[in-house]
């Protein structure tokens, strides 16, 4: 579904991704983990085309210069800036907003578009919320509102860039299990952003270490078997695996 060729990222003269190269299946859920600074956030900007590149992303065969990924790709960013108490909108407004992406001028919301917010809204168990203001909702509960927008034009390929990190542990539990059940009964492909290799490697089929570079590409449990990944990371890998 998603090639990475030669993937290279500069900040001024800083480089923040070099010789990126990975390849995504259709189907796939993938952890993108690695330490603050890896460039993680900036190999999702390069796949959403955000910031200039070098090398090549092929998304469905074609060249991502050339693809519209609006209508195939749902995002749901670290922070959103809607999110304040006094916001004057309903969760449920919030979910149908998520069609925009997909609309041309002028952008008017239909019938069909609030069935949309409704279905996804039931898939994901939030229909209770849909009459409630964003904003006085808690931290669970906005994630799964934000999922609910992400997902609303039915994407085939779900980015999400650190969606936990202001999660309670069981916040983020719930979390993950919804991500994990739209990858294995909607078939949906997921790219999640994570510095929490043992949390991502319960629900991923794959881990990407990244650390400007690919340090490590395939499964937890290879990764947990890797000579390789053992010398890098030393007692830490114990630790980690152990935590799984």
């Amino acid at each position: 579904m998603i090639e990475v060729k030669n993937l290279s990222v500069k900040y001024q003269n800083i480089e923040a991704l070099s010789s990126v190269n990975f390849k995504v299946e259709a189907g796939d859920y993938i952890g993108i983990v690695g330490p603050n600074g890896s460039g993680k956030t900036t190999l999702v900007k390069a796949l959403l085309g955000l910031v200039s590149f070098e090398g090549k992303i092929v998304f469905q065969g074609e060249s991502l210069s050339r693809f519209t990924l609006h209508k195939h790709i749902g995002y749901l960013p670290q922070k959103m800036s809607f999110l304040d108490q006094r916001f004057p909108a309903t969760a449920k407004e919030i979910v149908v907003s998520g069609v925009y992406c997909c609309k041309k001028f002028p952008k008017r919301l239909t019938k069909e578009d609030y069935a949309a917010a409704e279905a996804i809204m039931k898939t994901l168990k939030i229909t209770s919320l849909k009459d409630r203001p964003i904003g006085k909702l808690s931290g669970g509960q906005q994630q799964r509102v934000l999922l609910a927008r992400s997902l609303v034009h039915s994407p085939s390929v779900l980015i999400l860039d650190e969606p936990t990190i202001a999660l309670d542990p069981q916040s983020r539990e719930t979390f993950y299990e919804t991500v994990q059940k739209l990858n294995k009964e909607k078939h949906v492909t997921v790219l999640l952003v994570s510095h929490d290799i043992a949390s991502v490697g319960k629900y991923a089929s794959k881990l990407l270490y990244l650390d400007r570079q690919v340090i490590f590409y395939g499964t937890f449990e290879e990764f947990c078997k890797s000579p390789r990944m053992s010398e890098y990371f030393g007692v830490s890998q114990h630790l980690i695996c152990h935590r799984h």
